[in-house]
């Protein structure tokens, strides 16, 4: 009887367990209707215009400072291969000749500020030194205003004779201008007065006196007092035509 009890109870619990699987196992549909997602040109334009999407990959032209850099490296490659014997760059190696280029770069930018610097700098001081220089805006001023005798004289007082020259040579021009000789004006050359000139006489005398003009002030050269008396003879001999003319 007990017997029969068991096999009664073992029975109805399979059946169980098997019921609850069935219930497990059991399907559930989904019953929502689907929405097609649609997507506009627009929509579509602001992805393809979008960096982060674009995967193709352009190279850039080499510029001449790429193909300096490379046969830079080339150069330091091949001097430390002589130097430490190995096949391949790399480590600390690898780093020296890859910012090689730039340390040579920045040396050099170096130099050439260096360079004007110094440039500048004597130019400056030329400029401070020569306490005397006749800019070419003073020019008219000097020829119309100024009484250029005085003007030698205080030259001469700080034995200054290369600005001497400088005003000489002009007083030789506002005489020939009121001789009405040539026709002064400041844009003019000095080998445009010269052409003016149909006086056959003065034509020499005033190419010598021009020549030593040029080397003497725009020459940059200090002069002698025994030089500038030499200089001061062709003046006064030119001055004499130009009176002579007039």
């Amino acid at each position: 009887m007990r017997k029969l009890h068991f096999l009664l109870l073992l029975i109805l619990c399979c059946v169980g367990i098997t019921s609850a699987q069935q219930d497990s196992l059991r399907i559930v549909y989904d019953t929502v209707p689907l929405q097609v997602k649609t997507i506009s040109e627009d929509e579509l334009n602001k992805f393809y215009e979008d960096d982060a999407f674009q995967y193709e990959i352009t190279e850039a032209e080499r510029t001449w400072w790429d193909d300096f850099k490379s046969w830079l490296a080339n150069i330091m490659l091949r001097l430390f291969e002589g130097i430490f014997g190995v096949d391949e760059a790399s480590g600390i190696l690898a780093l020296v000749i890859r910012i090689f280029p730039y340390i040579l770069l920045g040396i050099l930018i170096y130099i050439l500020i260096r360079f004007f610097l110094n440039i500048n700098a004597s130019s400056l001081k030329q400029t401070q030194n020569n306490t005397a220089l006749v800019s070419l805006s003073e020019e008219e001023h000097i020829i119309k205003n100024e009484n250029i005798h005085d003007l030698i004289k205080q030259a001469l007082t700080k034995n200054d004779f290369r600005l001497a020259v400088r005003y000489s040579y002009l007083h030789v021009l506002k005489l020939m201008s009121e001789k009405e000789l040539i026709t002064w004006k400041p844009q003019k050359t000095n080998d445009d007065y010269l052409q003016e000139i149909s006086k056959t006489n003065l034509q020499k005398p005033f190419t010598t006196i021009t020549r030593l003009y040029d080397f003497t002030w725009y020459g940059d050269f200090h002069i002698s007092e025994v030089e500038y008396q030499k200089a001061r003879k062709a003046f006064l001999s030119i001055e004499k035509i130009i009176n002579s003319n007039g």
